[in-house]
């Protein structure tokens, strides 16, 4: 059995390992961008850096899925901007290339696909249509495309600025205009303006400025779906265009494309293109890889390969968005840092922004900064934001929360002042029109009512999570010294209690979530269940009242007495782990794995001292819906969400988010370093630990007895050592000891 697991996990690495030419150093060896391209995890499997602003991708079959790669159907070409791990939305794919040969079909120009591979940083597939082959990386701002040709006297390089990422259904995008100059025969810039997508967004414009290792022998330009040999300029007229070099190419020539990005103008993405200054492909690649591995570096497990291989693959997806395009603002001048991809702060605020807050601070304060400098210069903080533009509000103004959860762990560099004044924007300014771009919807009945009335459509995903916000006002309020902003919100922070209808029953439970009209009345049974999933348009957003009745994470002491006390709390846990409705490929009982609602739940067994249940259910999770495979997440990565959630838990502790509390769950790694980057080394050590043995006996922090099931961010912020000591069964350790905060016992 042992020599079995040893053989799958080497094999595993070395599907990492041998999908390139080239050899990853460090721990970026143990990353496989493919994990998750299938089974809805919809992460983007191309080339980037941490952050990076160019993600240059395939873009495959209708050109309709989120991140460009589409695992069935032809390659289009490789375009230098896409989103990762972000559901059904549809955004960029901006600025495409393809080597080819023979005449250019612009209905088709298309090719079947073959020996398709990658390691991080390295992309490389063959085009039999064409005989052709590309190798691609990449940094930040700039891409690097390595093309191989045949013998032939009419290999060619093809740019389509009218090329974007398309659904063929409703929030796609559509092209408002591209222009395209070939400044010299080894030189080449221009744009594509688009409009639309995920969020519905204002027009974005991408620029860039490409240059050849190699001089093409003749050229030409395309409107429309006209072909214009040797005319080398095509004007905005509203019409997709397009260019071509060609070149007469010895078999397995190769010929080394640089292509700079920018949202200012083809200027800055000339300068941007500095970032590379050779035409080695592999220095190109080395220069990824060692940026990357800054990040992944920042934690070392002492564990089987698999895990690592699981570990590290999510460590990568939490860090492609979002994008750092500081610089880059065409909206406006400004000092800050500018961000974007936020897509969205309701998936990303529960796990990823405080991992990290974690690993680097320093980012996640510029992040808040950027968020901060929106609200100045647009009015409202975004929720979620992409193309440079607001949209979609989900649920809560969660950006809230990212500002409570920096200031309780002490971040620096940020303005709180004025980050409290865009949390009392969103709270109190209705954002009218569209109320899926910024702020808060249903706000008039929030602030008269108590509650958002089922006028709204959101109502009591909206009524729950502007609660747990208003907690975040009360939070940075009381840390600012201004005691009379914090009492109000403090007490707006129950109101998700004014929806709660003790009359109804679910599975032998009383007391749920429940939609209300404007004069108060509750709906009636035959209009709602607590077991029918909601999304947009009613009264629960991509959750069920059964689980959104869970989510009051700021005051679990209250919701626990609401539930009957501590006892049926922990046995309506049981009921909703346990009790099978749906496919349970993506549900563990009820619990929806892949949803962001339900993120928190596992851990709420903390909260009545059964910390014992909740290893059982993250460990189960942890082994077997996360894998190391194409379908290896359990759902839709969300922006790195998926993937957060498991570093947290392998790592053996969950953070609350928007307070500075971590919960303990049930470490994987026997040995876990993580440098900290003020050069501190937190070590979380877990003795005696397997696959039987998940459940803690004893703990210790700093050396000092840990008798509690959570801690604060203080006790490792500065570093220190969080140990461990496993056992087969449920220990004394487990079901005692001081219960985690909550609001009310503050108040």
């Amino acid at each position: 059995m042992l020599k079995t697991k040893f053989l799958i996990c080497i094999a595993a690495w070395m599907a990492v390992t041998s999908a390139g030419a080239q050899i990853v150093t460090g721990n970026a060896r143990y990353v496989d961008p493919f994990i998750g391209v299938d089974g809805g995890g919809n992460v983007f499997p191309g080339v980037c850096t941490p952050f990076g602003m160019v993600k240059l991708g395939s873009d495959c079959g209708n050109k309709d899925w989120n991140a460009g790669w589409n695992p069935d159907g032809n390659i289009h070409g490789f375009s230098h901007t896409h989103v990762s791990g972000t559901g059904g939305g549809c955004k960029y794919g901006n600025v495409l290339m393809l080597p080819l040969t023979g005449d250019i079909h612009l209905e088709d120009y298309s090719s079947p696909r073959a020996n398709e591979k990658i390691v991080l940083g390295e992309y490389k597939v063959e085009l039999p249509r064409y005989h052709t082959a590309a190798r691609l990386t990449a940094l930040s701002k700039t891409g690097f495309h390595e093309y191989t040709f045949p013998s032939g006297k009419d290999s060619k390089i093809l740019f389509d600025l009218g090329s974007c990422l398309a659904l063929q259904v409703c929030e796609t995008q559509t092209i408002v205009g591209s222009e395209v100059r070939i400044l010299s025969n080894s030189t080449i810039e221009g744009y594509t303006r688009v409009r639309g997508g995920w969020n519905e967004g204002e027009a974005y414009t991408v620029y860039f400025y490409a240059e050849t290792d190699t001089p093409a022998e003749s050229f030409g330009t395309w409107k429309g779906n006209t072909l214009m040999p040797n005319t080398n300029e095509q004007f905005d007229s509203g019409e997709k265009t397009g260019a071509y070099l060609s070149y007469s190419t010895s078999e397995n020539q190769k010929i080394n494309v640089r292509v700079g990005i920018s949202y200012i103008s083809c200027g800055k993405a000339k300068e941007n293109l500095k970032q590379i200054t050779t035409w080695d492909f592999n220095k190109v690649h080395t220069q990824a890889v060692s940026e990357w591995n800054n990040i992944l570096d920042k934690i070392e497990v002492a564990g089987n390969e698999e895990d690592k291989i699981k570990l590290y693959t999510a460590l990568y997806h939490c860090y492609l968005q979002p994008v750092d395009k500081t610089g880059e603002n065409p909206k406006w001048i400004s000092t800050e840092p500018n961000f974007d991809d936020f897509y969205a702060i309701w998936d990303t605020f529960r796990a990823t922004h405080p991992l990290f807050t974690l690993l680097t601070p320093s980012v996640q304060s510029n992040m808040i900064r950027s968020l901060i400098d929106i609200y100045r210069n647009e009015g409202y903080m975004p929720d979620a934001r992409s193309g440079n533009d607001n949209g979609r509000v989900q649920g809560g103004s969660n950006c809230d929360i990212l500002i409570a959860d920096a200031m309780v762990k002490n971040l620096q560099g940020i303005d709180y002042e004025a980050g409290l004044q865009a949390m009392l924007k969103n709270a109190e300014v209705a954002p009218g029109g569209n109320e899926r771009k910024e702020g808060r919807g249903g706000l008039a009945d929030y602030n008269s009512l108590g509650y958002v009335s089922s006028a709204y459509e959101r109502c009591l995903t909206r009524t729950f999570e502007y609660s747990n916000c208003d907690f975040a006002i009360a939070t940075v309020a009381d840390r600012l010294g201004k005691q009379d902003i914090a009492n109000k919100y403090y007490k707006n922070a129950s109101n998700w209690q004014n929806t709660w209808n003790d009359k109804i029953t679910s599975l032998g439970f009383s007391g749920f979530a429940w939609p209300r009209n404007e004069e108060g009345k509750y709906w009636d049974k035959e209009h709602f269940s607590t077991l029918k999933g909601g999304n947009w348009g009613e009264p629960t957003y991509e959750t069920f009242s059964f689980e959104l009745s869970f989510y009051v994470p700021h005051d679990m002491k209250s919701l626990i007495q609401k539930c009957g006390g501590e006892d049926i709390f922990t046995q309506r846990l049981d009921t909703f782990f346990t009790h099978k409705i749906w496919d349970q490929r993506y549900h563990i009982g009820l619990f929806q794995i892949a949803n962001e609602p339900g993120f928190l739940i596992p851990s709420l067994y903390n909260y009545v001292n059964r910390q014992d249940k909740t290893a059982e259910i993250v460990r189960y999770i942890l082994k077997n819906r996360y894998k190391t495979t194409r379908d290896g997440i359990p759902g839709n990565d969300d922006s790195g969400s998926m993937s957060a959630w498991y570093i947290f838990h392998s790592i053996g502790f969950y953070p609350n988010a928007g307070q500075d509390t971590y919960l303990i769950s049930s470490p994987v790694f026997n040995t876990v370093t993580i440098h900290l980057e003020n050069g501190k080394t937190l070590k979380v050590i877990a003795k005696k630990n397997n696959d039987k043995n998940i459940y803690i006996q004893s703990a210790t922090l700093n050396g000092k007895p840990l008798n509690k099931n959570w801690f604060r961010h203080k006790d490792i912020c500065e570093g220190g050592i969080l140990e461990f000591v496993m056992g087969p069964k449920p220990s004394k350790w487990s079901k005692e000891g001081e219960l985690p905060p909550s609001m009310s016992e503050k108040r």
